[in-house]
Formats: C-alpha cells, sequence, structure tokens
C-alpha cells in the first residue's frame, strides 16, 4: 500500500483538509500493528483547545471517537465540559501522540504510542489551527514532545509546575484509573491545578455549561 503520509510539494501542509486527509490514510506504521490501522483525529479550524493525550485505547479504536471511555469521563469532569461541548470540534481539537491503537501487552496494558507518529504529524497538525489558545498535553509521552527539555524531571514535578508552560500549554497526568492513587497521594492537583485550569478554560471557551457529561 502507498505511503499516504507523504504528498506532493504543492500541497499546502498547513491545509486542514488535506492534512486530515493525509492523517486519516497514513500507513507509516502499519507493519508494527497488531491491526489495521484507523487513525483517530477531530480538529476544525476554530478550534482554540488542543488536547493532546498518549494513543486510542480499544474502545476508542473501535468508535474513533477520542476519549470514548472512562478516561474521557474524567478528563471531561477536570476540564468541567459536557460531552456535547467536548466533542465540539469547531472549539476543541484532539491530536493523540499516537493516532492509532498500538495494542496491548501481555498484562492487557494499552502500549505506547508508536515513535514515529507524533514527530511526523504532531508539529503539522499545530500549524494547522490558527486559533489555538491552549494545548492541553496529557501524560508524559505529549508533554515529553511538546516541552522537550523544558519538562521537569518526572510527570508529578511538570504538573505541579504547570505555570512554567503557560500560556500556550497546560500539562495533566493521564486521566486513567490507573492514576487514582496518584491523584491520592498528591491532592494538589484537585485543590490548586483543576481550578486554575478550568478557570484557563473558562476564559476561552466561555462558562462551563454545568459539568462532566
Amino acid at each position: 500500500m502507498a505511503d499516504m503520509s507523504r504528498l506532493p510539494a504543492h500541497c499546502d501542509p498547513t491545509d486542514l483538509t488535506t492534512l486530515l486527509t493525509r492523517i486519516r490514510a497514513c500507513r507509516l506504521c502499519e507493519a508494527e500493528l497488531p491491526h489495521a490501522p484507523r487513525p483517530v483525529i477531530r480538529a476544525d479550524l476554530s478550534a482554540r483547545i488542543l488536547i493532546v493525550g498518549q494513543a486510542p485505547g480499544t474502545r476508542v479504536h473501535e468508535s474513533g471517537l477520542p476519549f470514548d471511555d472512562a478516561s474521557g469521563d474524567r478528563l471531561r469532569s477536570w476540564m468541567q465540559v459536557d460531552r456535547e461541548l467536548f466533542y465540539d470540534t469547531s472549539r476543541i481539537a484532539f491530536a493523540p501522540m499516537g493516532f492509532c491503537f498500538p495494542g496491548q501487552d501481555e498484562r492487557g496494558s494499552d502500549l505506547p504510542p508508536l515513535k514515529r507518529c507524533g514527530p511526523t504529524w504532531q508539529g503539522q497538525v499545530k500549524a494547522a489551527l490558527p486559533n489555538l489558545k491552549l494545548v492541553l498535553l496529557i501524560g508524559q509521552y505529549a508533554q515529553a514532545h511538546h516541552l522537550g527539555p523544558t519538562r521537569k524531571r518526572t510527570l508529578t514535578e511538570t504538573v505541579r509546575n504547570w505555570r512554567d508552560y503557560g500560556p500556550e500549554h497546560f500539562p495533566l497526568p493521564h486521566p486513567s484509573w490507573r492514576n487514582t492513587a496518584w491523584i491520592r497521594r498528591n491532592p494538589w492537583f484537585e485543590e490548586d491545578v483543576l481550578p486554575a485550569l478550568r478557570a484557563r478554560l473558562a476564559a476561552i471557551l466561555g462558562p462551563a455549561p454545568g459539568g462532566a457529561g
């Protein structure tokens, strides 16, 4: 199958329609995936928030809808937005570090995003969204890529020092149930970080319509 991640030079890389077509046809990592590629991305030129997560899980791979799982419920609660706003692509875009579900290890845990995806596409996605005001960096892979050497030694330190990365970026832990113990060990996250996140989102998107959906 042809590699659709490369198009002729006359194709404008900042043209969002062209870019989304290229991403959805991408087969760069096909040989490393345990299934047929199904890139998951949602974006619109008017989007003001970009959510950069890790990679689709099994449920998102099946539905094609980012954070269409319990992690999404928790993330929407953190953001204090309902499903309607969360999936309104005119306001919120999604571009994970890996667009395709990478499979699971022998314990049933999702594997990390494949390494070629983020470096290939992340910069192009950001460049094609001219109205972005904030990028939410969900988890260590998004933070490593977008923050580079300014990232702290650990995810905990990076999230605790979220002010260092504004106004463009806002680092967060992954909202997976596996991080419930982390949230309990770090009460400052819910006491200090989440109110700041919600205030920033409200300033960009307007008042929350009534909590998580």
